[in-house]
C-alpha cells in the first residue's frame, strides 16, 4: 500500500533509497499505470483510490521522467513506469477477464468494489495443505470483504431475518455469509465445519470495531500527511438512547485539492466540568489527531447544549491558539446566530420552522393546498403570490431571509394550518391534522410573533454579510472588511432599543389586532414569579427579554465568531488573481499574512514574494480569464513557484468558514441523508463511519493484521 511499491512481485518500500511516488489522478494515465504495474486486482480502483493508498518505486522510471535533484525529486506530468525486472515484464495487452462467474458475483457488482475469492477460497485451485494461521486469515479477511460490501450499501449487518425475528442467528451479515459458502467459499465453510456459527454476534461486534478503528487511522494518517486541518462539528444526534457529537475534517491534499472528511462521533454523555477534556483526549489519544495542526473550529449551538459546546470551543482554543473559531460554510449566520440564542421567544420561532419543515416534507401533497392559500391573500399581486409559491416548496425555513419571509406569508400560513386541522374534506390523516394544530397554535401566540418581528428587524442587518460570507471569494473578501460596519449598526439600535423597540412592538400588536390575537406575557413567566396578568407590561416584557437581550446575544457572538485572527484568515482571499485585480495597492496584505506567519515556509522572502505576485496578477491582459475562486488559484500550474502564497491559500483553504466547490463530494449531506432515511432502530455510530467512508475499506489485508493483534485469543481457539 503506501509504504511498498505497487508493481507485482517488487519490493520496494519507503526504506529502499528509491522514493516512492503516487499514482497520478488523471484516469487514463492511472489506467496505463494499472497496466504496467500488472495488478488486475486494481483495474476496478478509482483514480483518487490508487493516487491515495498506491505507489511505485522510483527505479521503475526513467531518469528523464524524473524532475529535480537527489533531494527532492518529481515526476513529469507525462512519467510513465517502464522498467521492469525480466520476469515481471507487462504483457502487451490487458488480461482477459474470466466470464465465469457466480450468483454471488453478481451481487457483489452492486458495490463499487467487488467481493474476489481468496486463495483458500478457491475451489480446487492451488495447493490444499494451507497452514492453520493462513486459513484463519483467509476467513477473516473473507469476514471483512462482506462487512464492507454491507458497508457500502448500507445495510446493517446486525439487521435482524424477517423469518427469524427472534433469531440473532440469522441475521444480515450471517445470511449473506451463508450465500457465500452455498457457492462454494473455501474458507467460509472450512470455518463453518468447525463451528456451529460462521460469525457470532460478539465476534460480529469485533469485527465492526476493528474495521472502524483500520479505517479511522488511514484517514487520519492521511490528514496529518497533509498537514493543516480545522475541526467541524454537526448538530447532536442520538444513536441507541444516547448524544453523539458528528466530527468532520476539512483540509487540503498534497495535489491542493480541499476535501472534507466524515471522522466519527464523539459520545457527549459526560458532565460540563469532565466532558470538554475527555473530547480532546479522544481526538489525540484514541484517534490520533495532531492537534496541534489545527487552524480552524466551527460547531453548532444548539440551546439545549450551548454551554458544553460553548466549553468544548474554549477548552480546545485554550490549548490550541490557532484553532481558530469559525462558522460552518453549510449554516447561515442568520440562523445559527438564532439557534444559539438562549431566548424563549426566539427558540419558540427556531422549533416551528423545524416542525414546518417536517410538516411539509412528510407530506408533500399539502404544497397545493398552501399555494391556493396564497393566491387567496394575493388576488391583486399576481406575481407575489407565484414567488411566495416557489419559496414555499423549498426549505425556506433555512435560508438567510427565512423570517421576512415567514412575515409576508404569515397570514396565509396561519389560515392553511387551521384549513388543513379542520379538514372539511376529510383529505388529511389524523397525524397531518394534529400537527397542523400544533403549528396553528404557535403561530397565534403573541409571543411568537414579537419574536419573529424582533428577528426580522435585527437580523436584517446581518443578512446581506451572511450572504457574502456564503458567496465567492471575492464577496466573502468583502463580507471580511464589512463586519465592523454591521457590528456598529447592531450597536446603534442597542444604544437606542427605546425607540427601536416601541416600532418593533407596535408591528406585532397591529398583526396580533387583526388576527384577534390576545397581547399578552407569556403565562410560562408568569407562572414562574407568580404574577397576575396585568402586572407586567407586554412592552416592557419584551424589550428587558426578547429584544434587548437579542441584540446583546447577537453582537456578542459576531465578536467571538469573527475575531480578529479568523477576519485577516479571510483576508488573505486578495492572494485570489480575481481579487487582486480589483484591488488598487497591496497595503495591509502582508499584515493579513501575519496571522500564519509561523506556518510559513520562508518568512525573510515574503515581502519579495508578495510583490511579484502582486505584479503578476495586478493587470489583465487581453482575453486573459483570472482564476476567480480558491479552488483554481490552488491548482494554479505556476502557483508552486511561490512558497509562501501557496502555504497561505492551503491554510486559508482548510477554513471552515468558506463553502466547498461544488465539485467536491459533499459528505455533510451524505451524512444528514444517512440520518435521514435510516431507521432508528437500524442507525450505527460504527457503519454510519464506514458507510460515509467506504473507499477507504479497502485494504483487508491490515483489517486482519490489526483482528488477529487486538483478539490473538481468536486464532487460538480457531
Amino acid at each position: 500500500m503506501q509504504g511498498d511499491c505497487a508493481v507485482l512481485n517488487c519490493g520496494g518500500s519507503k526504506l529502499d533509497p528509491h522514493p516512492l511516488y503516487r499514482f497520478p489522478l488523471d484516469e487514463d494515465r492511472c489506467k496505463t499505470w494499472v497496466e504496467k504495474c500488472q495488478r488486475q486486482d486494481l483495474e476496478d480502483a478509482s483514480a483518487q483510490e490508487l493516487y491515495r493508498y498506491y505507489r511505485v518505486c522510483g527505479k521503475h522510471f526513467e531518469t528523464a521522467s524524473v524532475d529535480g535533484d537527489d533531494d527532492s525529486k518529481t515526476l513529469k506530468d507525462d512519467a510513465i513506469p517502464t522498467i521492469f525486472e525480466a520476469q515481471s515484464q507487462p504483457p502487451t495487452g490487458r488480461a482477459k477477464r474470466s466470464t465465469d462467474t457466480t450468483a454471488t458475483d453478481g451481487l457483489q457488482n452492486k458495490g463499487r468494489k467487488k467481493m474476489k475469492k481468496s486463495p483458500a477460497e478457491a475451489g480446487g485451485e492451488g495447493e490444499t495443505d494451507v497452514p492453520e494461521e493462513e486459513k484463519h486469515k483467509e476467513h477473516l479477511k473473507s469476514l471483512f470483504e462482506i462487512l464492507v460490501l454491507l458497508a457500502e450499501q448500507n445495510i446493517p449487518p446486525s439487521g435482524i431475518s424477517v423469518h427469524d425475528p427472534e433469531s440473532n442467528k440469522i441475521n444480515t451479515f450471517n445470511a449473506l455469509l451463508e450465500y457465500r459458502m452455498s457457492c462454494g467459499a473455501g474458507a467460509l465453510n472450512a470455518a463453518n465445519d468447525q463451528n456451529d456459527e460462521s460469525c457470532t454476534p460478539a465476534q460480529l461486534n469485533r469485527l465492526i470495531e476493528v474495521c472502524e478503528k483500520s479505517v479511522r487511522s488511514k484517514l487520519v494518517e492521511e490528514v496529518n500527511e497533509n498537514g493543516f486541518f480545522s475541526l467541524i462539528t454537526d448538530d447532536l444526534v442520538k444513536i441507541s438512547g444516547l448524544w453523539y457529537l458528528p466530527v468532520f475534517l476539512r483540509y487540503v491534499t498534497q495535489s491542493n485539492v480541499q476535501c472534507e472528511r466524515f471522522a466519527g462521533f464523539l459520545s457527549f454523555e459526560d458532565e460540563e466540568s469532565v466532558l470538554a477534556e475527555r473530547l480532546l483526549s479522544e481526538l489525540i489519544n484514541d484517534w490520533g489527531l495532531k492537534m496541534e495542526q489545527c487552524r480552524g473550529q466551527a460547531h453548532s449551538f444548539p440551546s439545549i447544549h450551548f454551554r458544553k459546546m460553548k466549553s468544548f470551543a474554549a477548552k480546545l482554543l485554550e490549548k490550541f491558539p490557532s484553532a481558530v473559531p469559525a462558522v460552518k460554510s453549510s449554516c447561515n449566520i442568520n440562523m445559527l446566530l438564532a439557534a444559539s440564542a438562549p431566548l424563549s421567544g426566539v427558540q419558540l420561532v427556531m422549533g416551528t420552522f423545524k416542525k414546518i419543515e417536517m410538516f411539509f416534507s412528510n407530506c408533500p401533497s399539502l404544497h397545493s393546498e398552501l399555494d391556493h392559500v396564497i393566491s387567496v391573500f394575493f388576488p391583486d399581486k399576481e406575481e407575489k403570490a407565484n414567488e411566495l409559491k416557489e419559496i414555499s416548496r423549498t426549505v425556506w425555513t433555512r435560508r438567510p431571509d427565512a423570517f421576512e419571509v415567514a412575515m409576508e406569508m404569515f397570514e396565509a400560513l396561519l389560515l392553511f394550518m387551521d384549513s388543513v386541522h379542520d379538514n372539511e374534506d376529510l383529505k388529511w390523516s389524523d397525524q397531518v391534522t394534529h400537527n397542523a394544530l400544533e403549528i396553528s397554535k404557535a403561530l397565534a401566540d403573541f409571543e411568537f410573533i414579537t419574536s419573529l418581528v424582533v428577528l426580522k428587524n435585527v437580523m436584517s442587518l446581518t443578512r446581506a454579510f451572511g450572504k457574502n460570507l456564503q458567496g465567492k471569494s471575492t464577496d466573502t473578501f468583502f463580507a471580511a472588511n464589512s463586519l465592523n460596519a454591521v457590528i456598529h449598526s447592531l450597536k446603534e439600535v442597542s444604544d437606542n432599543i427605546d425607540v427601536y423597540h416601541e416600532f418593533w412592538i407596535d408591528e406585532a400588536v397591529n398583526i396580533a389586532a387583526t388576527l384577534e390575537i390576545p397581547v399578552k406575557v407569556p403565562r410560562c413567566f408568569l407562572r414562574k414569579y407568580q404574577l397576575d396578568s396585568g402586572s407586567v407590561r407586554p412592552e416592557g416584557y419584551y424589550k428587558d427579554h426578547l429584544s434587548a437581550p437579542l441584540l446583546k446575544h447577537v453582537i456578542s457572538e459576531l465578536s467571538e465568531l469573527f475575531s480578529e485572527d479568523h477576519l485577516n484568515a479571510l483576508r488573505c482571499l486578495t492572494l485570489v488573481p480575481a481579487v487582486v485585480e480589483q484591488q488598487k495597492t497591496s497595503e495591509h496584505v502582508e499584515d493579513y499574512m501575519q496571522v500564519y506567519k509561523n506556518d510559513l515556509p520562508n518568512v525573510g522572502s515574503l515581502s519579495a514574494e508578495l510583490h511579484c505576485w502582486w505584479v503578476k496578477w495586478s493587470k489583465r491582459g487581453k482575453g486573459e480569464a483570472f482564476p476567480c475562486s480558491l479552488e483554481e488559484t490552488l491548482l494554479l500550474a505556476d502557483v508552486k513557484f511561490f512558497p509562501n502564497m501557496l502555504a497561505v491559500l492551503r491554510l486559508v483553504g482548510t477554513l471552515p468558514t468558506l463553502a466547498l466547490e461544488d465539485s467536491h463530494d459533499p459528505v455533510l449531506k451524505r451524512f444528514e441523508v444517512y440520518m435521514k432515511n435510516t431507521p432508528d432502530a437500524f442507525k450505527s455510530r460504527s457503519l454510519a463511519f464506514l458507510t460515509l467512508n467506504n473507499d477507504i475499506c479497502s485494504d483487508l489485508d491490515s483489517m486482519v493484521d490489526l483482528y488477529i493483534t487486538t483478539y490473538p485469543a481468536d486464532q487460538s481457539e480457531s
